[in-house]
């Protein structure tokens, strides 16, 4: 079968597409044929060398969706031809074919695409652990999610308008905000023209909102703290630089900035997150949005287009 393989670390360059040994699912393993693969940022960590990784070499990725081709001895919850998205796998994703546990597979209903249900792991789950989990956020208040247009700020979008939680989405392009638009947003706001953050103030009375979602926390933490309200929460769900806030903007409103990765979620977190998500693909209200499609391939180009600003939906292979 094919693969990715990553024998060091490197630039996009070391994503190599080779022939690999067929994989069998063991005692409790299932093997699901992929017909998808979600590309997430922090693949490109682990492969840069940012982040470090277990051994070399590997085979990238998390998320996928696609068929079960067999499942090994004393797995009873699922069976050969049922459609799965996959939320975690033993072998990596990257590939025509992948080993996973039952846990880390869940049902992909018929109405969701192969490639939308690729979208749905780490997007939809980390919005979800970012908004309700982290931020708690309830019905009334108001969310920014700024960067609104990829992967975990249309599935934030989503997940806030299904829960009757006012909210304000941004994005630098104009087909972006037409997305965030199309997905609920109450309102659309473009973080690069100058003045957004006053409009944001305008639209919320001058109060400021609830819940921040920041995705370029380099960027925006230190203006994030000026739009919030009292006892506000920003969610810092990705950064890739130094940050410098001025401390008197949280002390006035009694405000929290919290961290969040989805690698701290419990066994138990992700069973109830994945219940939920299920179910709002299942009833429409989550609809994935893919964005680009490459070739298993091109892996190395997905790498470099995952991490380019103007992001609009999910990113995907197709082995």
């Amino acid at each position: 079968m094919k693969a990715i393989v990553v024998r060091e670390n490197g630039g996009p360059e070391v994503l190599r597409c080779e022939n690999v040994e067929e994989l069998m699912p063991g005692a409790g393993q299932v093997l699901v044929k992929i017909h998808a693969v979600g590309i997430n940022p922090v693949e490109t960590y682990f492969r840069s060398g940012r982040y470090p990784v277990a051994k070399f070499p590997y085979t990238p990725g998390s998320d996928a969706a696609g068929e079960i081709a067999a499942v090994g001895d004393q797995v009873s919850s699922w069976s050969v031809g049922h459609r799965v998205y996959v939320g975690g796998s033993l072998t990596g994703t990257y590939a025509e074919y992948a080993l996973v546990t039952p846990d880390q597979i869940h049902t992909l209903p018929d109405r969701v695409s192969f490639d939308q249900g690729a979208a749905v792991n780490v997007p939809y789950a980390t919005a979800y652990r970012g908004l309700i989990d982290r931020a708690k956020a309830k019905p009334g208040e108001t969310v920014l999610v700024h960067g609104a247009s990829g992967g975990v700020g249309t599935a934030a979008v989503q997940l806030a308008h299904a829960l009757g939680i006012t909210t304000i989405g941004t994005a630098s392009t104009e087909n972006g905000r037409k997305l965030v638009a199309k997905n609920g947003a109450d309102h659309v706001l473009d973080h690069s023209a100058a003045g957004y953050l006053d409009d944001i103030m305008k639209l919320t009375g001058g109060k400021g909102v609830d819940v921040i979602l920041e995705m370029a926390a380099h960027i925006n933490l230190g203006k994030d703290l000026t739009v919030l309200g009292k006892f506000g929460r920003v969610i810092v769900i990705g950064c890739r630089g130094p940050v410098e806030i001025i401390p008197n903007n949280l002390m006035g409103r009694d405000a929290d900035i919290r961290g969040m990765t989805l690698f701290n979620s419990t066994p138990d977190d992700l069973t109830r997150i994945h219940a939920a998500l299920v179910a709002g693909l299942t009833n429409g209200t989550l609809t994935p949005v893919v964005g680009k499609s490459f070739s298993l391939a091109q892996a190395p180009q997905s790498h470099l287009a995952v991490l380019e600003p103007g992001a609009y939906g999910k990113i995907v292979l197709t082995p």
